[in-house]
């Protein structure tokens, strides 16, 4: 049969399930240009309005997939399992969460992403280290995996790998289709198959300050992408994770980097540490490994001697000072009493507004900005004592972030409710 991009767009817009064929074709003829940018985002407008079933979405990313390169890790000699986060503020969990993975025994292969808007990167904050690359070529990132003495990588996904889905995603992002299950759970793991993992922890964001707000949607998400996994032949899981408050005490480049490190050398902010281990474990035993708790090889130094190997085989120097804004200011509170909010998604604006963040992809962010909280919700505070300390370049960007703070948090008499960290978990 002769298709047309008219005839696919039509077919779901009118809420037909294409099959097979219609999907393959208007994949690959969108990659290879025949399907023009304006048809694609009709499609996916439609897609939005008509959704997708699960025969659909599996063949709808595995023609993402098969638009590119598929990596193999088959042949390391460790097991392999990676984890993706849906993005988040303060999320620097990949950071520790990578070495101390690889040294339970795993190979890890993270590729991971730049920042937009509110929400971190990984990439962003690991480009702080002074000398650190993210772009590798598959020959070292391999090289890194099957050195005993590292065994994770943290790099940039190549060019090659799904490019349907890189030119999809930047159609979505100007056609309102980004807020899809189907696209954005396709979106998610047409990369994370095709990047060769054989198991993967998928951590789920929930509130104010995750792409999905509340709890119903995140757990559609989750196990769409879960059951993508599973149909691809990739051991997945995915737990749900709190978000409306940021995790740990620091947004932004460098000031995450720290962090990490303070969490590495047996320390760091409660929250990030039980998110680290809970993830670790999953991931532990994704890979099959078993008589291994990764809280062990966090406590014992382990964990901290592979992240500075890894820093070190991406070019990086992990015993160099990080870089610092040149201006900072401190916001203090007005009152006393306690902390009963602290909005993610205020702190994830301001730290954007200070520099930390990029408006569009391509733009250019500052490693030393961001928002350092000395306060978390259920603390106490006292007046005149600081709240937030704000970092930026920009000395401009100052008030207009210090005004989305002062609408970000409440101070009161009473303790807030206390909410777990982790809310669920999808999977075997």
């Amino acid at each position: 049969m002769t298709h047309t991009a008219v005839s696919v767009i039509a077919a779901k817009r009118d809420g037909a399930e294409l099959d097979d064929e219609q999907i393959d074709w208007v994949v690959d003829a969108f990659t290879r240009g025949e399907v023009a940018d304006e048809q694609m985002s009709a499609l996916a407008m439609a897609i939005v309005l008509r959704g997708m079933t699960r025969r659909e979405l599996d063949r709808w990313t595995a023609a993402m997939i098969a638009s590119g390169r598929r990596m193999d890790f088959t042949d390391l000699p460790r097991p392999t399992v990676d984890k993706h986060s849906t993005g988040g503020v303060g999320d620097k969990i990949t950071l520790p969460l990578a070495p101390l993975v690889a040294a339970c025994g795993a190979a890890v292969p993270q590729l991971s992403g730049r920042g937009l808007g509110h929400t971190g990167g990984t990439l962003d904050k690991l480009e702080s280290i002074p000398g650190w690359r993210a772009d590798l070529d598959p020959a070292r990132m391999r090289s890194i995996l099957t050195d005993p003495e590292i065994g994770a990588v943290i790099c940039a996904a190549g060019a090659d790998l799904a490019p349907a889905d890189k030119r999809l995603y930047a159609l979505r992002d100007v056609t309102g289709t980004v807020e899809s299950v189907p696209l954005i759970a396709s979106s998610i793991m047409s990369k994370k198959i095709a990047e060769g993992t054989g198991a993967l922890v998928l951590d789920v964001k929930v509130g104010s300050g995750a792409f999905m707000k509340n709890f119903r949607d995140a757990t559609e998400l989750a196990t769409a992408m879960v059951e993508l996994g599973t149909d691809a032949g990739v051991r997945t899981v995915a737990l749900l994770t709190a978000m409306d408050t940021p995790l740990g005490r620091t947004a932004g480049n460098a000031l995450e980097v720290a962090e990490s490190v303070e969490v590495l050398a047996g320390g760091g902010p409660p929250d990030v540490v039980e998110l680290t281990v809970a993830l670790a474990r999953e991931m532990v035993a994704q890979a099959g490994i078993r008589d291994v708790d990764p809280a062990d090889a966090l406590a014992d130094g382990r964990a901290m001697d592979r992240w500075r190997a890894m820093v070190a085989a991406q070019g990086g120097d992990p015993d160099a000072p990080l870089p610092r804004a040149r201006h900072t200011e401190t916001l203090v509170a007005q009152e006393s009493g306690v902390l009963t909010r602290l909005d993610a998604m205020a702190v994830g604006l301001a730290a954007w507004r200070l520099g930390a963040g990029r408006a569009r992809q391509g733009d250019p962010v500052q490693f030393g900005a961001g928002v350092e909280m000395h306060c978390k919700p259920g603390d106490s505070v006292t007046a005149g004592k600081p709240l937030f300390t704000l970092h930026t370049d920009s000395e401009a960007a100052i008030p207009a972030a210090i005004a989305t703070l002062r609408a970000g948090f409440d101070i009161g008499p009473v303790p807030p409710v206390a909410h777990p960290l982790i809310l669920g978990r999808i999977g075997l």
